[in-house]
């Protein structure tokens, strides 16, 4: 069985994928959770492995947070960037693996909105976090190209999974509470891809590398997502309100700044579509993503 390293392996993508990986890998978990076999900051320290693996898994990552001090944009470099240099150099120590499957992030082309995006699109990721994972896939590629390591950087749309964080996480929320709407009839699409599909990918690229968007062909809308969940939560389906209502709403939350829940921002973000083209992955991996909607389980 070959050995795997996953760093980052005991946050919301392992909780997801572990049972899957278990069954086809020894894995080994590298990060600052207590249950972590090898426990690392990894944005502070080089890891002291105690051997070397065939396979690492890189998902050790900082997101889902909007910072608001130039301490908290330093930390997505030191966490994203940082750290990736770090593992390196700890695994430059104990022997170099096979294979290293980096878990970017779609957000590398800093598109707010747009259709079926392809990985030739330029990366005009700005925000800490797409500017930090955009720096350490450019670090890996040169590393891994030096040093003989097949690697593979799959860029993930928004992650469907149970306890999903993010995005989805506060859209669960908002119906478990009550306080969600679709606007326009929940008609924008994003594109989504279950976690577990990162778990069946990895022994399609783990020989081959390469960059690949990853998510579901289907790409479902909003309103068939907060319908699926409102069902599994035993909520009613939630109300749609007219776009220009939700305008009206949105330049008042303008005003009021940043206590304001929601606002023109906001709005864009839940009234313009932005998917990502998988078709480079399909067609050379051989890869069928799991359907969203018939697969999500909150």
């Amino acid at each position: 069985m070959q050995k795997l390293l996953f760093t980052g392996g005991t946050g919301f993508l392992g909780h997801n994928i572990m049972p899957l990986l278990i069954e086809q890998y020894s894995v080994t978990t590298c990060g600052i959770m207590p249950e972590d076999v090898i426990k690392v900051n990894l944005a502070k320290q080089i890891p002291v492995l105690p051997e070397k693996y065939d396979i690492v898994l890189h998902a050790c990552g900082k997101a889902h947070q909007e910072p608001k001090t130039e301490e908290e944009k330093q930390l997505f470099y030191d966490v994203n960037y940082q750290g990736t240099i770090h593992l390196c150099k700890g695994l430059e120590r104990v022997g170099l693996p096979k294979s290293l499957i980096f878990i970017s992030t779609v957000a590398v082309y800093g598109c707010e909105y747009g259709e079926m995006i392809t990985e030739e699109y330029p990366l005009n990721g700005k925000s800490p976090y797409a500017d930090s994972k955009i720096k350490a896939e450019q670090f890996l590629t040169e590393w891994c190209k030096n040093n003989g390591v097949v690697l593979t950087i799959l860029r993930p749309s928004l992650l469907a999974g149970k306890n999903a964080p993010g995005n989805l996480g506060a859209m669960v929320n908002s119906i478990k509470k009550g306080f969600y709407l679709n606007i326009d009839k929940g008609r924008v699409v994003k594109s989504i891809l279950m976690a577990d599909d990162i778990a069946k990918l990895i022994p399609l690229v783990a020989t081959k590398g390469g960059i690949y968007n990853v998510c579901d062909t289907k790409q479902p809308s909003f309103g068939e997502l907060s319908f699926l969940i409102a069902k599994q939560l035993g909520k009613s389906k939630p109300i749609s309100i007219p776009y220009w209502l939700a305008w009206c709403v949105a330049k008042v939350g303008d005003l009021l700044g940043r206590r304001a829940p929601f606002n023109s921002i906001k709005l864009e973000k839940m009234t313009k579509s932005l998917t990502f083209s998988s078709v480079k992955a399909c067609k050379e991996l051989g890869w069928v993503p799991t359907d969203v909607i018939q697969n999500y389980k909150i």
